[in-house]
């Protein structure tokens, strides 16, 4: 009887579970207009980025439907937070600040969520990987005047309905070409992102350099491990902007934000990726 009444359990799960994905993908085919704006190198520190950064704001704030997800990805300093760097009260001041101008845009305030995704060179206990969200004490003040704001680590993924989606934020195009033993070949494509892509979906592996050049938390290895497939990949690097599917994944960096006002608008329910720039 016992082992009955398991195999029924098994298939009240698996009838649960089919259901659950309809669901979800009716769901999905309805949220048309859900689109998410992706940001990298959001400094804090840079008048001109702040004053582009309201400017986006600004603009979002008053479409029909505003953006249901904004991403601002590290780093958040224009200087390398390291051992040298002595200014975290102004950097708090800061995140109390772009919380001060998110929260001037009522709709944006209300309606949308704000991701906060750590760079490389942001403050944290070391440059391992995985990183750790960004540390209250610099967030406190932002949070107050955002309640919507999410803080997470790097990498990080989220679900909309049947998908998920990939962030990861560092300069993995640089340093895999300083890394490099053999030119990529150029008989496919010359674009050095294509052969990034390639390179980390068949590596199944968001990070696939030597433990000596980037070393990672082996008991969190499994958070840059891209098996299963991920169905978007977006890749936050200080390289210029550009977007490829692979395999069927779509793959994309935004641009640095910072250095040339570009940004991407990405609607995940057709995963359309509008490169955009001020």
């Amino acid at each position: 009887m016992s082992h009955f009444h398991h195999l029924w359990d098994l298939t009240y799960l698996v009838v649960v579970l089919s259901q659950r994905k309809k669901q979800l993908a009716e769901l999905e085919k309805k949220a048309v207009n859900d689109m998410f704006i992706i940001l990298s190198d959001v400094w804090l520190d840079s008048e001109e980025a702040m004053k582009n950064l309201a400017t986006v704001l600004d603009g979002y704030e008053s479409v029909e439907v505003v953006p249901s997800l904004f991403v601002l990805m590290g780093n958040f300093c224009s200087h390398p937070c390291n051992l040298a760097f002595h200014s975290f009260s102004r950097l708090r001041l800061q995140f109390g600040k772009l919380g001060e101008m998110i929260a001037a845009h009522p709709r944006l305030k209300e309606q949308s969520r704000f991701l906060f995704i750590p760079g490389p060179d942001d403050v944290g206990p070391s440059t391992v990987l995985p990183r750790c969200a960004l540390p209250k004490y610099l967030t406190e003040e932002l949070q107050k005047h955002v309640p919507n704001a999410i803080f997470t680590s790097n990498p990080c993924r989220i679900k909309f309905y049947k998908q998920e989606i990939v962030f990861f934020r560092q300069d993995l195009l640089y340093r895999m070409r300083r890394s490099c033993l053999i030119p990529p070949s150029t008989e496919e494509t010359s674009d050095l992102f294509e052969h990034l892509v390639a390179t980390i979906t068949h590596q199944s592996h968001l990070c696939p350099l030597p433990i000596t050049v980037q070393p990672i938390i082996w008991n969190y290895d499994h958070c840059l491990q891209l098996y299963p497939a991920p169905h978007t990949i977006v890749l936050g690097d200080s390289s210029e902007q550009k977007a490829f599917k692979y395999t069927g994944i779509t793959c994309f960096s935004p641009g640095s934000f910072s250095n040339d006002s570009t940004f991407v608008a990405y609607r995940p329910c057709t995963q359309e990726v509008e490169l955009s720039a001020l």
